[in-house]
């Protein structure tokens, strides 16, 4: 059976090595969106979204699955969150240095992207099996920084000489009216990729927005209890960052492309911590507007993993960095769908390096060539080497 699939490959105890898997058998509902994290105790758990649809359909919930430490098992799925009556999606996680368990969602008040509440949970009850016991339980609520003015210098730049009634120009109005809404500014903003804890304690998590079609990073200085933002990243269509530090200090986000062509994953830098960022930027990188994830390697090497296409996502790939994101010496392929004869679309990843050197990437597995009503939708795991990852 498809879902029982499971590919090794070794070369020796020490040599490279690869194995992936399905989490579950190929389901008939939506599962997308996944996350993954190595927990204290070298546990992992993924969460994802599971339902009839979207942001549209009410029955979606925020599930989770378990692989404790030396298994080659994944637990039954089991639910991390549910608003009765409402769609919960986008989920992320993270353990912070003081060994604590987030999972950061969105609940979709009204069934469009931008009425998303972004919600958290905190815990360092996150043992045994099941769902964690969650301690806190709280909405996460922004007042984005300086945002009109950085909202309008932006659109200035980027709209600079367009007809009112061309497509830039179009989109300038709209952007400038939604920016100076103040309710607008608050809503929607929405989670993908990992948080990531500085030095100084300052935990980033990425968010964006739909409704805008950009970028933003809300930040707690004091584990969670306090928010603040940067200044929005306002760029052509630049949504899901996931950001990346340089040893001098420098946060690098790569972002989905959501604008116009060319397809490429778009950037921005900051360098005080997250709070301005410089103007948003086409990176060498194709990307067909579908989500990627960067970290950095216990050895200092960056890996991104993203459909590296302009357009669909039946390519999966490994991008390996050893100067830091100027250039991607390394490329994997993970999934690759040569012909597009299962129409399959392989893509949202998740990647984290376990405390073992193991690198981990999870992402939505769809194959959508079966039979209306077949199942045909799960999450797949992929675990590998360093090595293995550079070919050698």
């Amino acid at each position: 059976m498809i879902w029982a699939f499971l590919f090794a490959m070794f070369a020796g105890a020490a040599g490279p090595a690869y194995e992936s898997e399905l989490i579950f058998p190929l389901r008939t509902e939506h599962n997308h969106a996944s996350m993954i994290v190595e927990l204290p105790n070298g546990d992992l758990l993924t969460c994802w979204y599971r339902g009839s649809g979207e942001r549209q359909a009410d029955d979606v919930q925020i599930l989770g699955a378990r692989r404790k430490k030396g298994s080659k098992q994944w637990s039954a799925p089991f639910v991390l969150a549910d608003t009765p009556g409402f769609p919960d999606t986008n989920p992320t996680m993270f353990v912070d240095s003081r060994r604590r368990l987030w999972l950061i969602w969105q609940v979709i008040v009204a069934n469009e992207w931008h009425t998303a509440l972004t919600e958290y949970r905190i815990t360092s009850d996150w043992a045994g099996d099941g769902a964690p016991k969650w301690q806190l339980s709280e909405p996460l609520l922004v007042v984005p920084r300086n945002f009109a003015p950085t909202v309008e210098k932006a659109v200035a730049a980027r709209a600079k000489g367009a007809a009112p009634d061309s497509a830039l120009g179009k989109w300038a109005e709209r952007t400038l009216r939604n920016g100076a809404d103040k309710y607008f500014s608050r809503m929607g903003w929405m989670t993908r990729a990992h948080p990531v804890e500085l030095a100084s304690g300052r935990i980033l998590v990425p968010l964006y927005s739909d409704g805008y079609s950009f970028s933003l990073v809300a930040f707690t200085d004091d584990g969670g209890r306090t928010w603040s933002t940067g200044e929005p990243m306002v760029g052509g269509g630049n949504i899901q960052p996931s950001i990346a530090q340089r040893k001098d200090g420098t946060l690098v986000a790569y972002m989905r492309d959501n604008g116009p062509p060319p397809k490429r994953l778009q950037v921005t830098e900051s360098r005080d911590q997250g709070v301005t960022w410089s103007p948003v930027e086409d990176s060498e990188v194709p990307n067909p507007g579908s989500g990627s994830e960067v970290t950095v390697l216990g050895d200092g090497t960056w890996a991104l993993v993203n459909n590296d296409l302009e357009k669909d996502r039946y390519h999966l790939v490994l991008s390996l960095s050893d100067d830091e994101g100027r250039t991607w010496k390394w490329k994997r392929t993970l999934e690759l769908d040569e012909k597009n004869t299962t129409r399959g679309r392989f893509h949202y990843p998740s990647i984290l390096q376990g405390k073992d050197g193991t690198i981990h990437v999870t992402y939505t597995y769809s194959l959508r060539h079966l039979p209306r009503g077949e199942p045909h939708e799960s999450i797949k795991h992929a675990q590998f080497s360093l090595d293995w990852a550079k070919g050698k």
